[in-house]
């Protein structure tokens, strides 16, 4: 699964090193206050780094940079939900078609037993690795929680077609 995620983060590389650095670290404050159960915070940062995501600019615009903003807005849902005492993973955000190729688990819509957590899923390797890419400040911080993505991503093993 390591060097699945390395192939990943490469990949994605062209689409998020464009993002500057402080703005990189909003999404990184996302990222982190998800992964520490804080979701009232969580809420607040998604919502300040949806703000930070340019529309205009190198990427902006693109399909990367939507899934980007999409990815945070899941977050930020499931983030409320959780804040709320709400365990089911929201469904009513899904990244759209042209999104798909920049996220890091894209099975077959019907092989998916619960599309809520794989779309929340999704969200989280793609901001984590929008802010490892984007913000150097955050890379240890990052790095701390590679495992965390690692176990995310060992859970779709069977779906991403590696034994």
């Amino acid at each position: 699964m390591d060097k699945f995620l390395n192939n990943y983060i490469e990949r994605m590389n062209p689409a998020f090193n464009g993002i500057a650095a402080t703005n990189a670290h909003e999404i990184a404050s996302a990222f982190l206050a998800f992964r520490f159960g804080l979701y009232a915070n969580a809420v607040k940062e998604c919502t300040h780094a949806l703000s930070l995501i340019p529309d205009r600019g190198p990427n902006a615009g693109t399909p990367a940079y939507a899934a980007l903003k999409n990815a945070l807005a899941i977050v930020r849902a499931n983030a409320q939900d959780l804040d709320n005492s709400q365990v089911t993973a929201d469904i009513s955000l899904r990244f759209a078609e042209d999104e798909r190729p920049y996220l890091a688990v894209n099975p077959d819509a019907g092989t998916v037993e619960d599309p809520g957590t794989l779309e929340l899923d999704n969200a989280l390797i793609l901001i984590y690795v929008a802010a490892l890419i984007a913000s150097p400040d955050d890379e240890e911080a990052m790095g701390e929680h590679r495992k965390f993505v690692l176990r995310m991503l060992t859970g779709y093993k069977k779906a991403l077609g590696i034994s």
